[in-house]
């Protein structure tokens, strides 16, 4: 039987019209409202320049990305130790933390944060535990960015490692037997071997990262400070406190700016390990 010419046309159209309408139609719609005066309508750049012109809002700005990259940076190294010690470890403990690794990812979010709120505040379980010994323990964790941190990295270390041992897997310990027979040292394996064959995967995996945490809401709203603040709060409460749609909109195209930075990075780093691949 002939297959008609718009059989695959129509197969794909209700994934296509559920994009459109729930991802482009909205997308451009905050562009468009973005640059609006809320009074008349009028085209203005106000909304932005207020984001990069008040003293506030310049301080949240630097704040998130000071917590988005130092995020990026420890899970990129905790979950590559990580990785590598569930790759080449053979022990039963390292059997018992590859399923520990899964365990975050079943937990619902606001669980985790309320879970890790009673145990680092200053009353606490880690606090009360410290009390039986006599210890006076006050973290102060709460309502700063290291506890910010602490529970990105909660989130983000089980997904990065994730990828991260799926790369490793396609390293054959053939290849590191053969590179310590020519001489090799652990360095060289490390330098010479695991890097280059998974540099690719930690690329995507601090685009990931950056692109998950920079709007984030759920961990700096309840663990965060009143000043300064993430710029997911901030957003929430533009369009639900002040109802300043047309500033929330602004900002949303800002963290989408910053999002398209490391997606950038990531895609000119594939394009061009494909030409030279070429050649």
């Amino acid at each position: 039987m002939k297959e008609n010419k718009w059989t695959p046309y129509l197969l794909v159209a209700p994934s296509f019209i559920i994009v459109i309408t729930f991802v482009v139609v909205p997308m451009f719609n905050s562009i468009f409202r973005s640059f609006a005066d809320p009074e008349d309508g009028s085209f203005t750049l106000d909304n932005y320049l207020f984001f990069f012109t008040d003293p506030v809002q310049q301080q949240n700005i630097i704040y998130t990305l000071q917590i988005v990259l130092i995020t990026v940076v420890l899970t990129l190294v905790i979950s590559y130790l990580l990785a590598i010690y569930l790759r080449f470890s053979k022990s039963r403990v390292s059997k018992w933390m590859g399923w520990l690794v899964l365990l975050p990812r079943f937990i619902p979010g606001l669980v985790a944060v309320y879970s890790m709120i009673l145990m680092i505040r200053d009353a606490g379980v880690l606090a009360r535990i410290a009390n039986w010994f006599g210890i006076e323990l006050s973290l102060g964790w709460m309502y700063n960015m290291e506890g910010i941190v602490i529970m990105n990295l909660w989130f983000n270390i089980p997904f990065s490692s994730l990828i991260l041992l799926s790369a490793l897997s396609n390293v054959k310990d053939s290849y590191i037997e053969g590179l310590r027979d020519v001489g090799g040292n652990t360095w060289h394996v490390f330098t010479k071997l695991l890097l280059p064959i998974t540099y690719k995967d930690m690329l995507m995996s601090m685009t990931f990262v950056f692109m998950g945490n920079i709007g984030s809401f759920t961990t700096p709203f309840l663990m965060g400070a009143n000043h300064p603040k993430m710029l997911g709060v901030v957003l929430y409460d533009q369009f639900n406190s002040y109802m300043a749609y047309e500033r929330a909109a602004a900002l949303s195209v800002i963290m989408f700016i910053f999002c398209s930075f490391a997606a950038v990075l990531y895609i000119v780093s594939n394009l061009r390990d494909e030409a030279w691949e070429k050649q």
